[in-house]
């Protein structure tokens, strides 16, 4: 009940810069810069560039420098790339972990700051409360019910309340009641400690807790590309065997080394056409972008991989208050039992904290004000002590002398402080009755009573102890946010049940889930009801109960393991220190921003920078967005990898000779110039399916590559090596010195395919002019498919074209490849057309 921040100035700016100086960081391990050299190492160990230099060599070996060389400039640039998107990656990464790193607060130059807790130096004074993660070791200069959970030090579970250093008794005990150690968790009370020790000289640094970051282990989605990625080298290797076999046999007249240098070139080509190197790229730039994107909509992501579990979540278990609701409480009705309103009030205002933090606290002194009753006036006496609120007693109390008398002032849950109120029957009766009267129009009902011990040695020594007078009841009004109604009916649409859990009175959850519009309002478990239910019964009890009332933290872990065994993808907001184990266990924890408590903050995987209920349901909508991404990217690599390796694998069938092949290892690279940045920057930056949030969550145990998927892919890419293979090899004409126009049509054909097959697979429902047209306002879009056009036109029509062994193509040469690749592609539109007509009809009948 005291301040503890009075007559403290703390470290200047200068004193804290001299100090960070001589100190250093407040972290156990510095943060580790990945170094360009490093990066261009481990992109040189992939097998994709290995492949690369191999061809690169053989074109030295070959006698031909001058390819040799364009290789390797067409390597330094796509290893630019990746360099450059990892760059941008790592430095999204680092912004993120920026914006989630712990927080403390201190007082610096007479002012109160917020700073990192890495920002810490020996002197600073920091101010902690409860749900604080203590940051480093320091003496206790002050505190108020101050106590601590030292077991990550000592392992012992209980709490440890603390006393300030003057008040403190000489111990002989290593572990100080009035010194505080980082790594500690504060469970109850507040305090301003003097910071000694930080980073490695703490007791936690000391004893080497948490140094050893854990190894990250591949999320779901990485093992799956890593699968696929693996049974395309293999297939890969068993073709390149296959090729360079057929490449021997075709070349008999050729020189014994020649035959066995074209034979591996041929090799060489195919492997690099079949590995899909992109993925692990799709991968990373796809979660990192999608989480930067979500920290500017304020859902902060703590944990890369919840990012694709987003858009499977399938229950949504939200607090009502301040996340439903716009936690701006007020004081909108009183009933008085005993007796007059000003003596309920004052009662009312001896029950709050002086320096109030809660809404509640704040609307009731609020009111107190409205209604001529001071602060000053309130609080005039001398504070005796007092019953601190529990989330199993759900009532609290203070101890006041005034005007020479003791009174015990306790508010709380009115089920709670009935219990210690002596009343007759009727008068017990008459209470239910206002108490169902105020919860059914949606207020929040506090009871208040009152007692008057004779001397201090009178005041029990627990709440549960006192036997008090009811004077009240208070009903305290907390709207819903005014976009909950229609974000319910967003949730309902896409399949997505949400779960109030509160701990206020059924009926007054029930009345706002009304008003909301959600489904099964009337359903509803109390935590007493909770108590009683076997873990097979509360199971079964989920599966059409939307409402928890008057639970308490350690229940929300039964309530999503029940979901979860039930099949369901569970998201839970906390922000309480009791939540961290149910956040935890979660699919997705949601740790409130404004109002949670840091220990639940890190236990989350999101953390809501608003608090708000509708940024959940943008944060689901974009998680959706990014998987549905995902899986486009993965089905245009597979598309566009099939008419380069189909070619490099069927010239040799065909007796072509390997200098007159379609693609050389030179042309490949050059595509791969192009397929790089489409599936990374391109198909990341697609705007949402119209329907998105029209669906039924996806099932998590679904593969990234469907086979309705694969079957489009395999459908999409044959019908573009069929365009470009066959211009390519009609112009042949099986004389090899039409290689070089022959070449060019085929390799243009690829090219501008690649292009409309993004406008073309942007969207699985709206038609490609649709697609376009959302994305003429995209810059990066435009530069893409300038770029694309740009390159295509370098390399026919400059001398770049006789060094790519390209010739110029005429203007009706020109027209034919772009015919050809336009209806390799826009066909699928027609299938588009099919299933919409066919979807149109599905519902007529219905």
């Amino acid at each position: 009940m005291t301040n503890t921040k009075k007559n403290l100035t703390g470290l200047t700016h200068d004193e804290v810069a001299k100090r960070q100086q001589q100190y250093g960081k407040n972290e156990l391990t510095p943060q580790k810069k990945n170094s360009l050299i490093k990066s261009i190492l481990h992109t040189l160990c992939e097998p994709m560039f290995l492949l690369l230099i191999v061809a690169a060599v053989i074109y030295f070996v070959l006698g031909e420098p001058r390819d040799g060389a364009i290789m390797l400039i067409f390597v330094v640039g796509i290893i630019s790339i990746d360099v450059i998107q990892e760059w941008k990656t790592d430095k999204t990464l680092n912004a993120l972990k920026d914006l989630s790193a712990p927080q403390i607060t201190v007082i610096r130059d007479g002012k109160e700051q917020t700073i990192a807790s890495a920002e810490l130096v020996p002197g600073d004074l920091m101010l902690i409360c409860e749900g604080v993660k203590i940051p480093a070791d320091g003496v206790i200069l002050r505190c108020a019910d101050l106590c601590v959970d030292e077991s990550s030090l000592t392992g012992e579970a209980e709490g440890v309340w603390k006393t300030s250093a003057e008040n403190a008794e000489p111990s002989g005990d290593y572990w100080r009641r009035d010194y505080c150690y980082a790594g500690t968790l504060v469970t109850q009370g507040s305090a301003t400690i003097r910071v000694e020790k930080t980073g490695v000289s703490t007791e936690y640094g000391k004893i080497g807790m948490g140094v050893a970051s854990a190894p990250a282990e591949d999320t779901p989605l990485q093992k799956q590309t890593g699968k696929l990625v693996k049974t395309c080298a293999i297939i890969a290797g068993i073709l390149f065997v296959l090729v360079g076999v057929f490449t021997w046999l075709n070349i008999p007249d050729h020189a014994f080394m020649d035959r066995l240098i074209e034979s591996i070139l041929s090799g060489v080509t195919l492997a690099m056409a079949m590995i899909p190197e992109e993925f692990p790229v799709i991968l990373t730039v796809f979660l990192s972008m999608g989480a930067w994107r979500l920290a500017k909509k304020h859902s902060l992501v703590r944990k890369l991989p919840s990012v694709e579990t987003l858009g499977a979540v399938s229950v949504l278990c939200v607090d009502k208050t301040g996340t439903i609701t716009m936690n701006q409480m007020t004081v909108q009705r009183t009933w008085v039992a005993s007796g007059d309103e000003h003596t309920l009030l004052e009662t009312m205002g001896l029950g709050c904290e002086t320096e109030a933090y809660d809404p509640m606290e704040k609307a009731m002194l609020r009111f107190c004000e409205e209604n001529r009753i001071s602060t000053e006036e309130l609080f005039s006496g001398r504070f005796v002590t007092e019953y601190a609120f529990t989330n199993e007693l759900k009532m609290m109390g203070h101890v006041w002398q005034k005007d020479g008398k003791l009174i015990i002032a306790a508010k709380g849950s009115p089920e709670r402080i009935l219990t210690i109120c002596d009343l007759t029957d009727e008068q017990h009766k008459e209470a239910e009755e206002r108490i169902s009267a105020l919860s059914s129009e949606g207020l929040r009902v506090i009871a208040i009573a009152a007692g008057y011990p004779q001397h201090e040695n009178e005041v029990p020594a627990s709440i549960t102890d006192c036997r008090l007078t009811l004077r009240g009841l208070v009903g305290l009004a907390d709207p819903p946010r005014e976009s909950v109604k229609r974000d319910i009916a967003v949730c309902t649409r896409a399949g997505i049940r949400v779960v109030m859990i509160t701990g206020d009175n059924g009926v007054t959850a029930s009345a706002i889930a009304k008003k909301i519009g959600m489904p099964n309002s009337d359903h509803i478990i109390t935590g007493d009801m909770l108590e009683k239910m076997t873990d097979q019964e509360l199971r079964e009890a989920v599966k059409d109960v939307s409402i928890f009332s008057r639970v308490i933290p350690e229940h929300k872990m039964r309530i999503v393991k029940a979901f979860k065994d039930n099949g369901e993808i569970v998201a839970m907001t906390g922000d309480g220190v009791n939540d961290a184990p149910a956040l935890k266990y979660a699919d997705i924890g949601i740790a409130m921003g404004k109002r949670g408590s840091e220990v639940s903050r890190e236990a989350a995987d999101l953390i809501l920078m608003d608090d708000n209920f509708t940024t959940i349901v943008e944060t689901v909508h974009d998680g959706r967005r990014i998987y549905d991404n995902i899986r486009k990217a993965v089905g245009y690599v597979f598309t566009i990898h099939i008419p380069i390796a189909f070619a490099s694998l069927l010239a040799p069938f065909l007796g072509i000779a390997p200098t007159a092949l379609l693609l050389l290892p030179l042309h490949v690279v050059l595509l791969e110039v192009l397929i790089d940045p489409t599936c990374s920057i391109v198909l990341e930056r697609q705007p949402a399916e119209t329907d998105i949030m029209e669906r039924r969550p996806r099932n998590p145990k679904e593969k990234l590559l469907t086979a309705k998927l694969l079957v489009k892919s395999v459908l999409q890419g044959l019908t573009i090596f069929a365009a470009s293979f066959g211009a390519y090899f009609v112009t042949l004409g099986g004389n090899p010195e039409h290689a070089p126009v022959a070449r060019a049509m085929g390799l243009a054909i690829i090219m501008l395919a690649n292009l409309f097959l993004v406008q073309v697979n942007s969207s699985d429902q709206d038609y490609a002019y649709r697609s376009a047209a959302r994305l003429a306002k995209d810059k990066v879009m435009w530069a893409v498919n300038i770029g694309t056009l740009a390159l295509l036109a370098a390399v026919l029509y400059t001398p770049l074209a006789g060094f790519l062994k390209l010739s110029a193509l005429s203007g009706r040469q020109l027209l034919i490849v772009c015919g050809l690749a336009a209806i390799s592609v826009f066909w699928y539109e027609i299938i588009k057309l099919l299933k919409k007509r066919s979807a149109r009809n599905r519902r007529v009948n219905e």
